[in-house]
């Protein structure tokens, strides 16, 4: 028999007005939601049940890896801004020798200072925001999960039982269900 909805939830938050019970402590509220993408299946749960390896476990990077996976990406792009930075300032020391004017040379300088201090305080101003976003990253947790296979079990059953249960109600609803007089005489 296929499945009714996938074991893959994601992880959403919802207000805190519109917080219920958690699927396992049954009394505690909670504002963490897990939900399949096709949104067939969703329950709450408490934050400290997701970091609990027999109930879920994270899909996909973990936030340390994505951390690293965001340094080394930023290594390699200052590098490469570094050496372009190198071969401009080559290219400047062969312009300078080739000309001979030294006047030209200081005003080139002064503007190139005020750029660098200007692109200086925008380099500082991107590491800032940059160490906001990772110190945001290792507090964050991960966004899709697996349930264990125990506790899939029982958020199929539970999908199928309530289908039942509404097929149940159909059924009464629907007056050809059940048996109708006899039109025949006594025999």
């Amino acid at each position: 028999m296929a499945l009714p909805f996938q074991n893959l939830y994601h992880l959403r938050l919802v207000a805190e007005s519109s917080a219920k019970a958690c699927f396992m402590c049954k009394y505690k509220s909670s504002t963490s939601v897990l939900i399949t993408p096709d949104k067939a299946d969703f329950f709450y749960i408490c934050p400290g049940h997701l970091t609990d390896k027999g109930f879920a476990s994270p899909v996909g990077p973990t936030p340390e890896e994505k951390r690293k996976e965001d340094l080394e990406k930023e290594v390699e792009r200052v590098k490469a801004e570094w050496e372009e930075r190198q071969k401009r300032k080559k290219e400047r020391e062969k312009e300078g020798a080739k000309e001979k004017d030294k006047e030209k040379e200081k005003e080139k300088e002064k503007e190139d200072g005020k750029d660098k201090d200007k692109k200086d305080k925008e380099d500082k101003n991107e590491t800032g925001k940059k160490e906001e976003e990772e110190s945001k990253m290792e507090t964050a947790t991960p966004r899709i999960f697996t349930l264990q296979k125990k506790i899939f079990e029982i958020r199929v059953n539970r999908a199928r039982q309530q289908q039942q249960a509404k097929r149940n109600m159909e059924r009464l609803q629907n007056p050809s269900m059940f048996p109708s007089v006899p039109k025949g005489g006594p025999i």
